[in-house]
Order: structure tokens, then sequence, then C-alpha cells
């Protein structure tokens, strides 16, 4: 392949060190092998060269680590390359904006490189900067980060509930957390499907912590504890406790919509208006409703 610009150098591939190695989709990866393979290397690889060798590694590599495991998968021993001058932290960072400025790149990607910038010193500002994120967004993961939520940062990596509303449940009691959970039901950003499997959740975080342990199999066969199981009973007492707040809702909707038809129905006018139109039934609940209230 000698698919070279006129500012790429042939380097060996074997004198390349990933300094920033990440894991990616097969079948996206295989596309990269694919595409290389029937039209090449369209953009070369970026390399620095190393203060000091390792192994035979003369240059870490800045950008372009599929593309360089691609060539690999086709046997090649030199790849075309651009070469900048940066030390091993300069590499780093470029690596790490590099990889968060890729099209269509996942929630867990992205929270990754987050880890990584905020292990290597950067706040938040500089953070969402450098991520071309909102600053509240990055606030909020290294939030989840620093204290440990692993279910509800995967949860937020899977859409399934929003940044916000974690943050809400990470730093509430029982109580708050179910106030934010009647919030967002209120506000629309979970319903469904949605709202229970979060519900699951906070039980999960509840009974097994904030994170995934290991042995997760042996701690499942233990006999729950006391204290637990009280948490377990709080737990669905709330959720009896809402459905019951929203059925009292309802039923209070419903009396006034019942008041409200039985009013307007002794007006004769009304009603040969509702003949006319031919809307002169009712639901049968409504029905029934208007003339118990009619005897009372």
């Amino acid at each position: 392949m000698n698919d070279q610009t006129p500012d790429a150098q042939m380097i060996p591939i074997e004198q390349i060190n990933v300094l920033n190695p990440r894991s990616r989709n097969k079948l996206i990866f295989q596309g990269i092998v694919s595409n290389i393979s029937n039209i090449g290397l369209k953009k070369p690889i970026t390399v620095a060269p190393r203060a000091q060798p390792l192994n035979g590694k003369i240059y870490d590599l800045v950008c372009g680590q599929g593309r360089l495991e691609a060539y690999i998968a086709l046997g090649q021993t030199e790849i075309p390359a651009l070469i900048k001058v940066a030390d091993q932290e300069e590499c780093l960072i470029m690596s790490l904006i590099e990889n968060l400025a890729r099209r269509a790149q996942s929630p867990v990607e992205l929270l990754r490189e987050i880890s990584n910038l905020k292990e290597r010193g950067y706040n938040s500002s500089e953070i969402a900067k450098k991520i071309d994120h909102a600053k509240s967004y990055v606030i909020g993961m290294i939030h989840l980060l620093d204290h440990g939520e692993e279910r509800l940062l995967a949860a937020v990596e899977k859409g399934l509930i929003p940044l916000s509303v974690a943050m809400q449940i990470s730093d509430a009691d029982e109580a708050g957390i179910q106030q934010a959970l009647c919030d967002a039901y209120e506000d629309k950003a979970l319903r469904g499907p949605k709202l229970l499997a979060v519900r699951r959740l906070i039980e999960q975080r509840n009974t097994s912590g904030k994170g995934y342990k290991t042995g997760a199999r042996k701690n499942a066969d233990r006999v729950p504890s006391a204290e637990t199981l009280v948490r377990a009973y709080r737990l669905e007492a709330d959720r009896q406790k809402l459905f019951v707040k929203k059925a009292r809702l309802t039923e209070n909707r419903l009396l006034f919509v019942v008041s409200a038809l039985k009013k307007v129905l002794q007006d004769e006018n009304f009603l040969t208006l509702l003949r006319a139109e031919g809307l002169c039934t009712l639901p049968a609940y409504l029905a029934d409703r208007i003339q118990i209230t009619e005897k009372g």
C-alpha cells in the first residue's frame, strides 16, 4: 500500500507504541479494514518520537489506532504517518481529545475519556472545553464518578435515566429519591418501562451498593438481613403511596368532570345542540356517576 501524502513518512509498525489503547466494535473495525483494503489509507496516522525508546518502540501513537490495527490485520509492516514533536503528556492529551472528537462515540467511551482527563489533573471547565460538551454534563459525570455510582453511571450511559435525575438520586435519602422519581414522572422524563427499570436499579443499589462487586452470585445466595428487608419494605411502601396519590388525583379529576357534566346537562339548549350533533350518549361510568349524584 503506497497511500502517502507529501508530509507523511513510512514508519515500521513494530516501532509504534499505542499510548492510549481502546476497544473497538468488531463490525466497525471490519469496515475500516475493508475500506483500507479497497481504496487505501486516505489519512495517515500521527505519531510522536519518544524521548526514550521502550522495547524497540521509538514512536508514541497520537491518533489513528483503528487505521494502525487495520494495517496490522492486512499483514502490513509499515504505515504512512505524520510525525509530530511532542512529549508523552502532550501525546496522551492529544490522543484523548482525538478519541473524544470521533463521530458517533459511545457514552462508555466518553465517560472513560472524561475519567482519564480528570486523572491527568484537568478541572471540569477545562474538560468541557476540550471535549466540546456542556460544563454541567461534565460536572454531573464527575460527580457520579467521585461518589462511586457505577449503577447510576451505567444507567446514564444506556440512556435509561437523565443525568440530572441520576445526580438527584445520588445525593438524596430514600424520601428524596422517591420525590425525584415523582418529579421525573411529572416532567415526563421517566415513564413506563424506563421508570420500572430505574426502580429496580434503585432497589439493587439499596441492597447491593452503588458499585458492581465481584462474586455477585455468592452475594445473591446470602440470606437477606433485617435491615435489607426493612429497606425493601419501605421502598415498596413508598411505591404504593405513589400509586395511591396518582389514583386520588385521577379520582378528583373524574369528580370534577362529573360535576361539570351534571351542570351543563341541566341546560335544555345545550341538550338540544348535543342531539343535533349526534352526541346524546355518555360513557357508562360517567352516566352512572351523574345518576348517583342526582339521586343523592
